[in-house]
């Protein structure tokens, strides 16, 4: 992809006011322009790609992948991604928020199955291809998810995240049986994980002011075991952490509202303007400015 790329914000889903963790959608691409997206969206979902009948390659970050007939891809969260079609094209589409798989009040061990599918350009497999699938079982959860999700019969959302957890469990035994390391390099001991699932939660409430040593303490950690750990787990800094996690909300302030860029910074936690804007082009290659002027 030679020319600019944008990064578009999608806002969650919502229903009669309301937003859902799940969103599903059947695509049904007709004769499509084959064309380099010069817009990638990305989300706070996970996003299942299922391709019933289709030739195209989807754009993962930097990344291109073919997504033909019968294939699976995963998005991670927060992860800028588009699809270029070569012929008419039919997928399901299941969007899923990181806290169906898990939530606080669930088991904390279970969050090791989870981290592989939130860290941003992870190099983990995330195409599976139709002989990889091989017996049906993927095709049958993801219809079931996007049926269920069409008739909206009774207990209709246990049934979906039933069968959403039957993907996310295929997809991470793949990784195990294969030999890849996915699984491996996410098998940490309940506390560790218990502290970073903590300190996750205490950025996204307190993201706007907030320092390394407090969250530390927060979690009953000394600061270096704290930031040591973190970055084991995440695979950046917790600093670096912090500052995507500003800017994303940056992005979504700059789209979404009418604040200065003075008021963003300061709303996100930047010390100063000129920093804000610094780190802003460091991260997008463009000025927050520009950005908001990309999506009048």
């Amino acid at each position: 992809m030679e020319k600019e790329i944008k990064r578009v914000y999608e806002k969650k889903f919502q229903r009669d006011g309301i937003e859902v963790p799940i969103h599903c959608i059947l695509m049904d691409i007709k004769k499509p322009k084959k064309y380099v997206p010069n817009s990638l969206h990305y989300h706070e979902y996970i996003e299942i790609l299922y391709s019933l009948d289709s030739k195209a390659q989807v754009f993962i970050n930097d990344r291109i992948v073919d997504f033909n007939s019968g294939d699976l891809v995963i998005v991670n969260s927060g992860e800028a991604h588009g699809l270029m079609f070569d012929s008419d094209s039919r997928y399901i589409v299941i969007k899923v928020l990181p806290e169906i798989v898990y939530s606080k009040d669930q088991s904390v061990f279970e969050m090791k199955y989870i981290i592989p599918f939130i860290i941003q350009n992870s190099k983990n497999k995330r195409c599976f291809t139709k002989d990889e699938l091989q017996d049906g079982y993927i095709r049958s959860a993801v219809t079931n998810v996007f049926r269920e999700w069409e008739t909206k019969g009774y207990g209709y959302e246990i049934a979906m995240r039933a069968d959403i957890l039957k993907i996310f469990l295929w997809v991470l035994r793949y990784w195990q049986e294969h030999n890849l390391d996915a699984v491996d390099r996410f098998d940490y001991p309940d506390d560790i994980l218990k502290a970073i699932q903590t300190a996750l939660e205490y950025v996204e409430k307190n993201y706007d002011y907030i320092s390394e040593k407090e969250v530390a303490e927060h979690c009953n950690l000394s600061y270096s075991y704290f930031s040591r750990t973190f970055k084991k787990v995440m695979q950046k800094s917790f600093s670096e952490y912090v500052n995507d996690y500003r800017i994303t909300k940056a992005e979504q302030m700059l789209i979404s509202t009418d604040y200065s860029i003075s008021e963003i910074s300061s709303r996100v936690g930047f010390s100063t303007p000129s920093y804000f804007i610094q780190q802003f082009k460091l991260k997008k290659e463009v000025s927050p400015k520009q950005f908001r002027l990309n999506y009048m």
